[in-house]
């Protein structure tokens, strides 16, 4: 019943750009697979109603599919693909952006006893779950107030919050909680994870960014991996490729510029590894990449 609705919800109000009316909210509808492409993730909730899609992180994959949902705590370098999808039976799925402050807000109005214990380590930074029928009702009602612009300004912010309790609560409840943990170990990763990106391009000492991260270099590197499936170095190749990427897209002819850019100071590495992520050499793959539509987020939908 929630599935039926929620894909009769998404397939009307979806748009080209993917956006709602209600900030945070998105919706994607797609009308055929397509090849892996590599994106960043997100800190997002996504639902699938319809079709099925598979993300590879490091050396993870997960697929989920219609009556699923999956979690993304830190933003992360994926690769993605539609599985099922085609004109008469497009993929539609729902985004939801997760915001640190909100689910702190609803830990401190939850109490102790909502907060993970300490130890264990730091989960995936990815996750999957059925989605039970009480998130699903939620999802829906959020989307019925695309049709209700009266209403939506006072509820959507009510129901966003709602959606965030079923995560906390949830299958996935300790990767979600602990995105709104000061001091978790996601949010040490994730310290680490946003000074590699803004720093891609330049070479970093681990035992420097895991003092930057409040760890010690054996206890970062654990909880490293344990959330991006990748060490550090590895992290940030899949950044300076990715960005490269991006570029190529704009400066098709100066291959050597655009990998000096990212950090690369030999060309022919530079070649090597951008062939091994993207099956193409730079060139080839530039002229592909202007050609395609970028998603705006690699999770979804």
């Amino acid at each position: 019943m929630h599935l039926e609705e929620l894909r009769t919800l998404l397939d009307r109000h979806a748009r080209p750009d993917w956006t709602t009316p209600v900030d945070g909210v998105l919706i994607s509808k797609v009308d055929q697979p397509d090849p892996p492409a590599p994106s960043m993730t997100g800190t997002v909730l996504a639902v699938i109603a319809q079709g099925s899609k598979r993300l590879a992180l490091g050396d993870r994959v997960y697929e989920y599919g219609a009556g699923q949902y999956l979690i993304a705590s830190v933003d992360l370098p994926v690769t993605g693909q539609f599985t099922q999808a085609e004109p008469e039976r497009p993929a539609l799925g729902f985004g939801l952006v997760l915001e640190p402050s909100v689910v702190a807000e609803l830990l401190l109005r939850a109490g102790a006893e909502e907060t993970p214990r300490a130890g264990g380590g730091a989960p995936s930074g990815i996750a999957v779950s059925d989605a039970p029928a009480a998130l699903l009702d939620a999802v829906v009602r959020l989307l019925r107030l695309l049709d209700e612009p009266r209403d939506r300004a006072v509820l959507a912010p009510l129901i966003k919050r709602e959606i965030l309790w079923r995560l906390i609560t949830g299958a996935q409840g300790a990767t979600v909680r602990q995105l709104g943990l000061a001091d978790s170990s996601l949010s040490h990763v994730s310290q680490a994870v946003r000074w590699i990106r803004e720093h891609y391009a330049q070479p970093f000492r681990v035992e420097d960014v895991a003092r930057l991260s409040g760890m010690s270099v054996s206890a970062f590197y654990r909880n490293f991996q344990a959330v991006t499936a990748m060490s550090p170095i590895q992290f940030q190749k899949q950044i300076r490729l990715q960005e490269a990427r991006l570029l190529l897209a704009t400066h098709p002819g100066d291959v050597t510029g655009v990998g000096q850019r990212v950090g690369y100071d030999n060309a022919s590495q530079f070649s090597r590894e951008y062939r091994r992520q993207f099956g193409a050499p730079p060139s080839q793959d530039a002229v592909r990449l202007r050609r395609s539509v970028r998603s705006p987020a690699g999770v979804l939908p």
